[in-house]
């Protein structure tokens, strides 16, 4: 048999899966709850959230509010990282409902003797949990509500705004109901906002033809901090294999003197746990480690779970491969990639638990040297219940360490991923190039359920991505790329010097790099700077300064009649940091147009005057009409323009 609840609640949100998932969020970022809370007739109802941290014993209440038809909402701040958990707890308020029903009786004239002698029920009950003035208060209406002499006096009392907010503060929870339990996530500010920047450290040596080591990624390390960014990403450091490595060009012939690829793990000279001897020592890569976060850089490493045919675990560890009749393995493939020098690990293998524990055991070592941001490569043929299990413990020990997913894949497996844990994502920003895509694709990402737990991260080149419309392409084409990157997301990343020097020559048809750095050591003058790594280095500190570009969500696009310009403006949850960015797509041609300003949002009328600042060029503009008008050329093809009211 049923209790005697009356209160329904129901359409919590945010919540994924049904509470299945947790959502995200970072410190000091808000939970905005949604619910539907009602009851049969016409009684009034209250509702509350209730937080806590994992680590809190005692519950936090935030009372919801009523916006319309029955949809309530509230919000609370997360101040630390881990798990918090909430609720919605709804009841019907029986003092407010006397209270409610008095005021429509006092308002029609009706006498109300017996409704005052009502109330005192509820005046005693609030005086056990009220303070010393707010009893000596209450004491006294109850006094008044059974005197005739004090009837003026009472009916103005009943329905005064003193009292209805001394019931809203001490309520009696009759009947209540309450939500199931459901958790949010919190992590550092840097799963929200990074900057990432990639290379090979084994092309970081001065001398043409020379392996660089991480000696030599030290002395990038001041040119990659001067440059605005927060996370140097490293391809594979690990032993390179030897039996079918692969050849320049991923030729499946090796010549004396390839490389071979990276992300061929594991050779006689160690697997995941080992570091390729021509890079350095551990020491050497301590050390890298701890002059970057010296100059506020943290080292991020690939982890790649896969191994090469003379990868150690070949011979130790049989059962976590997947064998032939003829006694081989079959190598990995993407069709129509394939890669003859990796052997994909057989997740089904009947030995799973030692094999998924040496996965995780792979992850504590190097976070105990020093790592704590991880791109994984190719997540999506692991299974996503080894993620949610190998994120989960990671996390119990470790909550600062950032997962990156590298999965350009169907999208309903890349929000799976993001699902069962990980940080953030690549996303499918490398590919949209128009202005109706870009808008649809950011609509997407911040005004869905994908908000609530998918961290977007714009690349617009990696070793793997040599894209069309990079492929020969001019200075403009490669400022507008970064730019749009770096304020449609707060996490972003450049593969480089690839990108900042433009070398962009692709095999034929193909979106990949010619030459590619994957298969061999390549040689660059590390001390060129051009106006795009000047324009990138002042986006990325634009980035730093201005609250508003280091989240994702708060997006609004604004009209512009050219499909040609794209404009939009963002926000950070104060509103008091406020950005309004336009950026040409057109690398060739200047483009112009009038922007519609969101007056409503900057919360202003039209021909009240703001001042927006343009934060690339230090020029300012005085702006009265909702209509400004808008031109950029392809020498510096977009602004980035701060409001100031």
């Amino acid at each position: 048999m049923q209790n005697q609840k009356r209160v329904v609640i129901d359409y919590v949100s945010p919540q994924i899966n049904c509470g299945e998932f947790f959502i995200k969020r970072v410190v000091d970022e808000i939970v905005n709850i949604d619910a539907h809370v009602l009851v049969d007739g016409h009684d009034v109802i209250a509702a509350s959230v209730w937080y806590k941290h994992e680590n809190e014993k005692k519950w936090n209440e935030t009372r919801m509010h009523l916006v319309n038809n029955d949809e309530w909402k509230a919000s609370f701040t997360v101040k630390k990282q881990g798990f918090y958990t909430y609720k919605i707890e709804g009841w019907v308020d029986y003092a407010l409902n006397w209270q409610h029903g008095i005021e429509r009786k006092i308002a029609d004239g009706q006498k109300v003797t017996s409704e005052l002698l009502e109330g005192v029920s509820f005046l005693k009950t609030t005086s056990k949990k009220a303070s010393t003035s707010e009893k000596e208060y209450l004491e006294h209406l109850q006094h008044i509500f059974i005197a005739d002499q004090d009837y003026d006096e009472a009916i103005k009392e009943a329905g005064s705004k003193k009292l209805h907010s001394i019931f809203i503060k001490y309520p009696e929870k009759k009947l209540a109901n309450t939500s199931k339990p459901l958790q949010v996530y919190v992590d550092r500010k840097k799963a929200r906002f990074s900057t990432w920047y990639e290379f090979f450290p084994r092309s970081s040596s001065e001398t043409d033809g020379k392996h660089g080591t991480f000696k030599d990624c030290e002395r990038l390390l001041p040119r990659v901090a001067k440059m605005g960014f927060d996370t140097l990403y490293f391809p594979p450091i690990h032993p390179i294999g030897e039996v079918n490595r692969k050849g320049k060009n991923n030729t499946t012939t090796a010549h004396e003197g390839d490389v071979g690829s990276t992300w061929g793990i594991g050779s006689k000279h160690g697997g995941h746990k080992g570091i390729h001897p021509q890079l350095g020592s551990l020491e050497d890569f301590k050390s890298l480690i701890n002059k970057a976060k010296e100059l506020n850089v943290e080292i991020a490493m690939d982890y790649a779970l896969q191994a090469a045919p003379d990868h150690p675990w070949v011979k130790e560890h049989p059962k976590w491969f997947k064998w032939r009749p003829d006694g081989t393995v079959q190598y990995a493939e993407n069709p129509p990639k394939k890669y003859q020098d990796i052997l994909p690990i057989y997740w089904e293998s009947e030995d799973y638990k030692n094999l998924w524990q040496e996965c995780l055991d792979i992850l504590l070592y190097w976070i105990d040297c020093g790592i704590n941001v991880f791109r994984i490569d190719n997540p999506h043929t692991k299974p996503y219940y080894f993620w949610n299990w190998i994120i989960s413990e990671v996390k119990k020990q470790h909550p600062d360490i950032i997962f990156l997913a590298e999965a350009f894949t169907k999208p309903k497996v890349m929000q799976q991923l993001a699902k069962q844990g990980y940080t953030q994502s690549y996303t499918y920003f490398t590919w949209r190039n128009s202005k109706y895509e870009f808008i649809e694709y950011m609509n997407e990402l911040t005004q869905t359920e994908l908000r609530e737990y998918m961290q977007p991260n714009f690349w617009p080149n990696t070793p793997d991505i040599n894209p069309y419309h990079l492929q020969g392409a001019n200075e403009s084409t490669y400022l507008q790329r970064y730019a749009l990157a770096a304020t449609l997301s707060s996490s972003i990343g450049i593969y480089g010097p690839v990108f900042e020097y433009m070398i962009s020559d692709a095999l034929p048809g193909r979106e990949e790099y010619l030459n590619s750095e994957k298969f061999q050591i390549c040689h660059y003058d590390w001390t060129i700077e051009n106006k795009i790594t000047t324009l990138i280095t002042k986006i990325n500190n634009i980035r730093k300064e201005q609250e508003a570009l280091q989240q994702t969500n708060n997006i609004k696009f604004c009209h512009i009649e050219n499909d040609n310009l794209l404009a939009f403006y963002k926000w950070n949850n104060a509103r008091t940091n406020e950005i309004l960015v336009v950026i040409s797509l057109d690398a060739y041609y200047s483009q112009k147009g009038s922007v519609q300003l969101p007056l409503q949002d900057f919360g202003i009328v039209n021909g009240q005057q703001i001042q927006v600042k343009d934060l690339i060029t230090e020029s300012s503009y005085n702006w009265s009409n909702e209509w400004n008008y808008i031109e950029l050329h392809p020498t510096l093809p977009f602004h980035i323009f701060k409001v100031v009211k």
